[in-house]
């Protein structure tokens, strides 16, 4: 069938920060805090559960500290600031001093904190890792789009992501410039090659069996079917399709496809994505690339908390 342009906002998305849970955050907020206070995780925990170095070195009253860029990145995560201090339950406070998105230079003063200082000691690393960690998937996101450069394709991530971690790391990509593609199994059928494989599905008549039954079973779907050889995107594309995912094709390979798919379907490419592949592949412009890197093979980026 012809690609349908209406069809967009169903295919990709960029997570907004109101569309995460609040309740779900603070909960996994908590469980960071537990393994850091109370060992959870263990099978025996600790007699005693707490922060003594905090109680017995901070001193008392209220403190102030800032949270500092140390290198250049993006931003994303500023909102996990008032999560993890309500999941420790301390009377702290923060300020954003940036926008959620924004390019920071090494040095720049991301957000300020204050409150009782033995509870800033202890909230300190857990809220780094969050703000390090969401950071670190924004920025090596933007570093993937500006490879594109002026390409009219559109970077997607995958789910390849860390466990628990999934609504949040692809709420950084689309702060690094990204968009999301499936945020789980339940929002798209997608038949790669094992499902191929598990159906027995080798022939045309087969693909197209299948994908009829996908468009049965749940018309509000859609459809997406990958595949690896240029001889299986015509009987794909007689299926009706809505999407068809070239994987590990090499560039010459994806240039004849993507030009037999162009205007049929949408058309994504996926394998073999990096830096210095992402601008011949903007060249050939297909609707959508996608990486798991953006997320699996994101490093850290360096924040400090440094006190006033």
């Amino acid at each position: 069938m012809p690609r349908d342009p209406g069809q967009t906002d169903r295919l990709i998305r960029r997570l907004r920060w109101d569309d995460l849970d609040t309740p779900w955050l603070i909960a996994f907020a908590g469980l960071a805090r537990d393994e850091d206070l109370a060992g959870a995780g263990l099978r025996h925990r600790p007699l005693r559960a707490g922060d003594p170095s905090a109680s017995l070195l901070a001193a008392p009253g209220r403190a102030r500290a800032r949270i500092v860029a140390r290198r250049p990145m993006v931003i994303a995560g500023l909102g996990m600031i008032p999560l993890v201090f309500q999941a420790y339950g301390a009377e702290c406070t923060g300020r954003a001093l940036v926008g959620e998105g924004s390019g920071v230079t090494a040095g720049t003063v991301v957000a300020e904190v204050e409150g009782p200082a033995a509870n800033l000691l202890s909230a300190e690393r857990i809220l780094l890792n969050f703000l390090q960690r969401l950071s670190g998937v924004a920025t090596t996101t933007h570093e993937h789009v500006r490879a594109l450069g002026s390409a009219t394709t559109r970077l997607l991530d995958t789910r390849k992501t860390t466990p628990g971690f999934r609504m949040l790391e692809k709420y950084a990509v689309g702060q690094g410039g990204g968009f999301n593609h499936r945020l789980g199994l339940f929002d798209r059928i997608m038949i790669k090659d094992n499902h191929l494989a598990a159906g027995d599905a080798s022939s045309s008549a087969r693909i197209s069996t299948l994908v009829r039954r996908a468009r049965e079973a749940r018309p509000d779907l859609l459809v997406e079917v990958e595949v690896d050889r240029l001889d299986q995107i015509t009987p794909v594309l007689e299926a009706g399709a809505d999407v068809i995912l070239l994987d590990n094709f090499s560039l010459a390979q994806m240039r004849e496809g993507v030009a037999m798919i162009r205007g049929k379907a949408w058309c994504e490419v996926s394998g073999g994505v990096n830096l210095s592949t992402l601008p011949s592949i903007g060249e050939i412009a297909p609707d959508f690339v996608s990486s798991g890197a953006l997320t699996h093979a994101a490093p850290w980026v360096d924040l400090g908390l440094d006190w006033d």
